[in-house]
């Protein structure tokens, strides 16, 4: 049996969990405590980071979106990965504005309404020390969750920017709430990658905290009722698939456009400064965490954040597959994306970058002029 190994306050171990019980793969869910962290995820897999799942066979593989695509492989019924060029490029990219992107409303919904807060702390308290008074655990989780706590200014999370992105969020509901009116998930009946790629923000940090949870529930309620279908341990048991002749909803263009005018002006900064950071570092075969900081905008709202180019690693992956469709399927993703954005997914990447042994390396330099 695979054992999903994580917590319940952990936005990226919600989207695995989603994923196993959407593909009925049998599995045991074990708590990441310290105890769990030294003897077992520091080293197999040389990070620190959940969730983290180990395999019948003992393989332990670290990351969301790497732990799906192993499951993918070897569950291949039902693949969350839709034929139709649309639906595929619109399931990937969704996948890196729910996982990338929307950590920012997620973590200032949990980190700076008090609410929220208590009852994260009291979580990371209760995943840190299970079998401890509540004294304990409430110290315990102060402690862990304080470098959570810490990341808001390094994500552009500041006083300046929390009206932004809260009316950003807000906007992103109302949008999601009429989509989901008319259909069960983004592309139809069943789930593709792009609904887990939103999940693990919209249910461990946005639904299931409570002032949070209560503002989805009553602002958007048919939101709260796709994260319930998406949770449900019966997930399995809903047959569906996705829409026919490749068809995305027009429902789904306002979140599409919102992620290249939010999302996508930083990915394409963060490329450039990532080719920068090679030329300055010739001999560097690692890429930190960070590498500098960048200005980015939400509305009328400027400022700045720290530079992940992990986040290209995801762009990747729906840049990739838009730059090698052929030009039938390219004239066909016309009907999703306007002229600047396929602008956006048309520019180079002058620099790739590649996952090994969970740390981030420089792939192939390309010269783009």
């Amino acid at each position: 049996m695979h054992k999903l190994i994580g917590a319940p306050v952990s936005l990226y171990t919600g989207k695995v969990r989603c994923y196993l019980q959407f593909k009925g793969i049998s599995f045991e869910e074990v708590l990441s405590t310290p105890q769990i962290f030294k003897e077992l995820i520091i080293p197999q897999t040389g990070v620190r980071y959940v969730p983290v799942l180990v395999t019948p066979d003992d393989q332990v593989i670290q990351d969301s979106t790497e732990i799906i695509d192993h499951l993918e492989h070897h569950f291949p019924n039902r693949s969350v990965y839709p034929a139709g060029p649309c639906q595929r490029l619109v399931a990937l990219l969704l996948e890196v504005y729910g996982d990338e992107w929307l950590i920012n409303p997620a973590m200032l919904y949990r980190w700076k309404i008090e609410e929220n807060r208590e009852f994260a702390i009291q979580e990371f308290g209760r995943t840190r020390l299970p079998d401890a008074s509540a004294e304990e655990q409430y110290a315990a989780g102060l402690e862990a969750s304080a470098p959570f706590a810490g990341a808001l200014p390094r994500l552009g999370i500041t006083d300046h920017s929390r009206a932004a992105i809260e009316q950003s969020y807000l906007s992103l509901l109302d949008e999601l709430n009429i989509h989901f009116s008319g259909h069960d998930y983004l592309l139809g009946d069943q789930p593709c990658i792009g609904d887990f790629g939103l999940i693990g923000p919209l249910y461990a940090h946005l639904y299931r905290d409570p002032a949070s949870g209560r503002l989805m529930r009553e602002r958007a309620p048919q939101v709260a009722r796709w994260v319930e279908r998406m949770i449900s341990p019966d997930a399995s048991r809903h047959d569906g698939g996705f829409l026919p002749n490749d068809q995305v909803p027009d429902t789904l263009l306002p979140v599409i456009n919102r992620m290249f005018d939010e999302q996508v002006p930083v990915l394409l900064e963060t490329a450039r400064q990532l080719k920068e950071w090679v030329e300055a570092n010739p001999n560097a075969e690692d890429i930190p965490r960070a590498i500098g900081t960048l200005r980015y905008r939400v509305g009328d709202m400027e400022e700045e954040r720290l530079v992940f180019p992990y986040n290209l690693w995801m762009w990747q992956r729906a840049h990739d597959f838009y730059s090698d469709l052929n030009a039938e399927k390219l004239r066909a993703t016309a009907s999703v994306l306007s002229s600047s954005q396929v602008g956006a997914l048309s520019t180079p990447l002058p620099v790739r970058v590649q996952r090994e042994a969970n740390t981030l390396k420089i792939g192939a330099v390309h010269r783009v002029d």
